[in-house]
């Protein structure tokens, strides 16, 4: 009998994962969305709330400024983008917003619905305002290609057995608090969180490579950051942004090869 359970446990988790899967806008790949979408911005809302609470703001006014000149470029160019291929739907409910935290984090992240953090950590790395557009571009493209949603689906599938996320809440509060943290890169432990795949990885930095040079930014200045992201090592433990955005010569070498076809594509735009 228990085995019997345990094969229906399986077929319908199966038939779960495969009637969930949705498209990622841009490119097209079939990924797991077990979350509405409303209910993943709801919450995105709340846990920025407070988070924001919680950690103090820079009070260094030019680079305030900086990160939300920057971040307005970026979203313009995203929205540019969107519109151009008929999603601007897909957009509809996003309130921006970027803010730069003290910390000593060499980290930055995006929640869905556009609610972005850079940590005054990593800004010497960024050394420019161009490096500081390689950061949120690439951190807004994990959020626009929905890879915390699909995190976060990926979880609750194997976790809970893909129960709905009302569900989760209710029944298992602190194990749910806690994929949220993991799969979209909040808490105080930046380092043990659960790394983005390789895939993820690759869609970001190509998609953030577009929306910077939608933005006016040179994307050459992405292989140079990922440089000094490397460099950072220094032979000791990765930095936290490392932890979770795994940097090497072959990701280096990647981005060079895409920078051509993206300037010559997406470089002229106004």
């Amino acid at each position: 009998m228990k085995s019997f359970r345990t094969c229906c446990l399986i077929f319908w988790s199966v038939l779960l994962l495969f009637s969930s899967c949705t498209t990622v806008p841009i490119t097209g790949r079939s990924q797991l969305n077990l979350i509405p979408g409303s209910t993943i911005l709801s919450m995105s809302s709340e846990q920025y709330g407070q988070f924001l609470k919680k950690n103090k703001k820079s009070s260094d006014k030019t680079q305030t400024e900086q990160v939300e000149r920057v971040g307005r470029k970026i979203q313009q160019a995203v929205e540019r983008y969107y519109t151009e291929r008929g999603l601007a739907g897909e957009l509809k409910n996003y309130a921006w917003e970027f803010n730069l935290m003290e910390g000593k984090e060499v980290n930055a992240w995006c929640l869905p619905g556009g609610k972005v953090v850079v940590y005054t950590g990593i800004l010497p790395v960024a050394a420019n305002e161009a490096g500081l557009a390689v950061i949120m571009g690439h951190e807004i493209a994990h959020a626009i290609a929905a890879h915390g949603n699909e995190r976060m689906s990926q979880g609750m599938a194997f976790q809970f057995g893909g129960m709905a996320l009302s569900t989760a809440l209710a029944t298992k509060p602190a194990e749910t608090q806690q994929l949220w943290m993991t799969a979209f890169g909040l808490g105080a432990q930046y380092g043990l969180l659960l790394p983005y795949s390789r895939l993820h990885e690759s869609e970001a930095d190509h998609l953030g490579l577009i929306f910077m040079t939608m933005a006016g930014y040179d994307p050459g200045e992405a292989a140079a950051f990922w440089g000094r992201m490397a460099k950072k090592k220094d032979g000791k433990a990765p930095p936290e942004f490392l932890s979770t955005h795994p940097s090497d010569e072959t990701r280096i070498q990647k981005i060079k090869s895409l920078i051509p076809e993206v300037k010559e594509r997406y470089g002229t735009r106004k």
